[in-house]
């Protein structure tokens, strides 16, 4: 595919083009939609009908959904162009480490969780989406401010950096709470860990944390009042070793205080779902992705609800969660910015957040679909919902996973004692020079 250089996107001979276009939302125009080189001489509109190509990333689970829209797209835009769309496997999970290590190879549109907004934006891979209002106007019937007011707060929030939108609000349930089986464990019990670890080991079950991510085992500290703060350069500030509500010892005793239970499963990274398939779980921290899995083990005493409150410094603390969003970029350096802008926007509209839910159940952003009788009668969403009273959008820069990861690693294996508090503050000590570290 051919590109161009990061941040260019349109001559203003093409936009004075595009606002000429029709702005009936019906997505045909007598005049030429954004034109397939931006860096063409002039970006002349000849009023023929453009070749365009481009290629789509996103989840697996996601691609029998996307091929449909794709069709439809084509068929919405059919009139003035001839589109050539490729379709490719790309985990939101993972889209930024894809993406940053080639982005001028990388997809024109991609999916990708809102917690790599700020690296993406910080190596220039992603087109701010407020550049492109005028081809959004004239072919999509709408700008940019209504797709912000289509969408909740926080996914709008999630989607903007520096005030400005960079990418089109996808999902709105990127965040965990409690799956449990109310056939072992009653909705009072699920209310503390304290009680649903007893209760899990009462009945010879366990309950499953991942507790070596820095995305789950951060709840714990936000509980307490810390935070993180992605800076200007990219790097990561940190106070867990110090004094908020509590002291991050205290923090880091209540959970290895957790760990240590017998009914505690500390489970890796992305294999919850076969933990809570292979019946030894009767409750999990997970997300909405593993609603499926939970509603089959778990049978008719499918339940969820939010995190428990946890122990610390013989206080009961509720557990916050991360929250965040699935989103959906155009890749700066796309020799087809305009119409890739139209085809994400197409991908993430009412009308494919509805589907997606029908489809996999995938929380939406939509304020409309939000609204539905049918999502708020969903047992995993309406958990979420529960616990996005204590939700955190978590802001950390690149240093930050590895040694999260680590940290949480120790307490899941053992490593630290709760009555060592010496080697608990040299552990956070550790930890947040590693995620300060300036970015090489």
């Amino acid at each position: 595919m051919k590109r161009k250089v990061a941040g260019v996107l349109m001559t203003s001979v093409m936009l004075a083009a595009l606002m000429t276009g029709c702005g009936n939302g019906g997505g045909t125009s007598d005049t030429a939609a954004p034109a397939a080189d931006s860096g063409a001489a002039g970006g002349e509109m000849t009023g023929e009908k453009q070749n365009v190509s481009l290629t789509l990333w996103g989840a697996e689970e996601d691609q029998a959904l996307l091929q449909t829209l794709i069709d439809s797209f084509k068929e919405e835009y059919g009139d003035v162009a001839n589109f050539d769309i490729s379709l490719g496997v790309e985990s939101e999970s993972t889209a930024k480490d894809t993406i940053l290590t080639d982005a001028e190879a990388a997809a024109d549109v991609f999916a990708f969780a809102s917690d790599q907004l700020a690296d993406l934006v910080n190596a220039g891979a992603l087109q701010s989406i407020d550049e492109m209002d005028a081809a959004l106007q004239n072919y999509a019937g709408k700008g940019v401010a209504d797709i912000k007011g289509a969408n909740s707060e926080v996914s709008v929030q999630s989607a903007t950096m520096n005030d400005t939108l960079y990418a089109f609000p996808m999902t709105a349930d990127n965040g965990y709470f409690l799956y449990y089986d109310s056939s072992v464990v009653s909705p009072e019990q699920a209310q503390s860990w304290d009680s649903l670890l007893e209760a899990a080991d009462a009945a010879g079950k366990r309950v499953g944390f991942t507790m070596s991510s820095g995305w789950y085992n951060a709840s714990f500290f936000y509980s307490a009042g810390f935070t993180t703060a992605l800076n200007e350069d990219g790097s990561t500030s940190m106070d867990w070793n110090g004094e908020a509500d509590y002291t991050g010892v205290e923090v880091a005793q209540a959970m290895i205080n957790i760990a240590s239970d017998p009914a505690f499963m500390a489970v890796a990274d992305g294999d919850m779902s076969n933990q809570i398939a292979s019946g030894q779980l009767c409750a999990a921290v997970s997300g909405t992705w593993d609603a499926q899995a939970a509603q089959t083990a778990f049978g008719d005493g499918y339940a969820a609800t939010k995190l428990p409150t946890f122990t610390i410094a013989g206080e009961q603390l509720q557990q916050s969660a991360v929250i965040g969003c699935k989103l959906v970029g155009v890749n700066a350096h796309s020799e087809n910015a305009g119409w890739a802008a139209l085809l994400a926007d197409w991908i993430t509209n009412e009308d494919a957040q509805q589907a997606r839910f029908d489809a996999r159940q995938i929380g939406p952003s939509n304020n409309t679909v939000l609204a539905s009788d049918e999502v708020n009668s969903n047992t995993a969403l309406a958990a979420l919902s529960e616990q996005n009273e204590f939700g955190v959008i978590q802001s950390v820069g690149q240093n930050y996973w590895d040694p999260a990861a680590t940290f949480g690693e120790m307490i899941a294996q053992g490593s630290l004692n709760a009555d060592d508090t010496a080697g608990i503050q040299e552990a956070l000590d550790t930890l947040v020079e590693g995620v300060t570290a300036p970015i090489q």
